[in-house]
């Protein structure tokens, strides 16, 4: 794999900077949010489990299942494989999204192996699993892996800080913000930061947990 990957600080600095200097608007937003987040999390069926809980839920409300989760050992996969559907409802998840955690311990994914994967492999890998979207393969990439030039179009969240930083008449759909975002590669991860960052500023909200 011949892919720059996010390994601290000071790359999440180094891509901002060269944001800022390539383009206005990511030049003002970067003066009003101040160094960006690092968001760098583990890898592993815990965190496509906790992206899978995230998904269309605020995040607090995100936190609070995830929290119930991790305390009876659903962040590993045996534990998600001898429950029911049942039991992980109980727990806060909907019926659609225990399915999706049934799926995702079933799949018996090489962690290993994706961490040397390129990201467009990565990506197909997860979305071949049930309930894994380009949204959570995305995150897993740019946040487990730390690769930084993969970027969530789909999210509400970056839609949304786009339309009020760029002055749209309307949030760009999930095919407009990939065109947008191909402007900020190589540093498409960054980028994704600095507007969570500027979304959290405007809204006083975060949109990613």
């Amino acid at each position: 794999m011949d892919e720059r990957v996010i390994l601290g600080a000071a790359c999440v600095a180094e891509g901002a900077e060269w944001l800022a200097a390539k383009d206005t608007r990511m030049a003002e937003a970067y003066a009003l949010t101040g160094a960006l987040p690092l968001r760098l999390k583990p890898e592993g069926f815990g965190e496509l489990l906790s992206a899978i809980v995230s998904q269309q839920v605020s995040v607090a409300s995100a936190g609070a299942i995830w929290a119930r989760l991790v305390a009876v050992g659903c962040d590993a996969p045996e534990t998600v494989e001898r429950m029911s559907q049942d039991d992980l409802r109980a727990l806060g998840l909907s019926r659609q999204k225990a399915a999706y955690a049934k799926a995702l311990a079933e799949a018996r994914i090489d962690y290993e192996a994706l961490r040397a994967a390129p990201s467009e492999d990565v990506i197909k890998t997860l979305v071949a699993v049930k309930g894994i979207g380009a949204w959570t393969a995305e995150i897993y990439a740019m946040f487990s892996l730390g690769r930084a030039d993969v970027f969530a179009s789909g999210d509400l969240a970056l839609q949304e800080a786009a339309r009020v930083l760029y002055g749209l008449e309307r949030r760009p759909k999930e095919r407009e913000m990939r065109a947008m975002a191909a402007q900020w590669a190589p540093w498409r991860a960054v980028a994704a930061r600095l507007l969570w960052a500027y979304y959290k500023d405007i809204k006083d909200r975060e949109g990613i947990r």
